[in-house]
């Protein structure tokens, strides 16, 4: 595997809607370490950080042997952490795996890590087909819409696409695994504040496309769940136990 590149899974314990989500208690094991075991079932466990403003993470991280990078308390979104890493670590190719996606398949963390690497200058980001109805229309699930070519036209909350009479037809949902260039989050943290789009819908991978870059999705399984407030806990408690996690 390349030196010049890095998994960073950007943890905060201040989260708006689910306060310390990082290390709640998932049959025993926080949430972080959680998802850092997933990654280094992917990639060399030397390759793999938790990145946080927040002594708690940091030291139950720690305790468990996972390497820390501390960031600023100023990042206003999981990517603008992720490039202050990137400058930390001086390498070309960051691989951001949200630090509450704690069932992700690491046969998805691999082929985001292959396809960053086959493309180092394209900003990446993961998706999946939508077969539930009731995911299509849950504004905490980000649906995207996708090109032939598979570049990123755009990303909403709101369920898209959408047809003329309302109903749903197909769609496809975010998975929250990213690859970016070192150039491409310099970019996305130089630009301060957050952009409109992004700020309305509440999805940071917005601000690339309203900046101008192009983001290619990499079509990844179905099988994850991102534990997005308190209510999806029971969701990734029942995956950790049929899935004998």
């Amino acid at each position: 595997m390349a030196a010049d590149l890095a998994v960073v899974i950007p943890a905060r314990f201040e989260s708006s809607r689910f306060p310390g989500k990082p290390l709640v208690d998932l049959d025993g094991v926080p949430m972080v370490v959680r998802t850092h075991r997933q990654c280094v079932s992917a990639v060399d466990a030397s390759m793999v950080f938790v990145a946080t403003d927040d002594q708690r993470i940091a030291a139950v991280c720690r305790s468990e042997g996972i390497e820390v990078i501390e960031t600023s308390s100023g990042c206003l979104t999981g990517t603008d952490r992720v490039a202050e890493c990137a400058e930390i670590l001086g390498v070309n190719t960051l691989v951001n795996v949200q630090g509450d996606e704690p069932v992700i398949d690491p046969a998805d963390v691999a082929t985001m890590v292959e396809a960053a690497l086959a493309e180092p200058d394209e900003v990446l980001n993961g998706y999946c087909g939508i077969e539930d109805e009731a995911a299509y229309r849950d504004p905490s699930v980000p649906k995207a819409v996708v090109a032939p070519d598979g570049r990123l036209l755009y990303m909403s909350r709101g369920p898209v696409p959408a047809s003329k009479g309302g109903t749903f037809r197909m769609a496809w949902r975010q998975v929250c695994i990213y690859a970016f260039p070192r150039a491409a989050l310099r970019a996305f943290a130089d630009h301060g504040v957050k952009s409109r789009l992004e700020d309305i819908e509440d999805i940071e991978i917005l601000r690339f496309l309203e900046m101008g870059w192009t983001v290619r999705m990499v079509l990844l399984s179905d099988t994850s769940i991102p534990v997005d407030d308190p209510a999806d806990v029971e969701r990734v408690l029942a995956a950790i136990r049929s899935r004998g996690l």
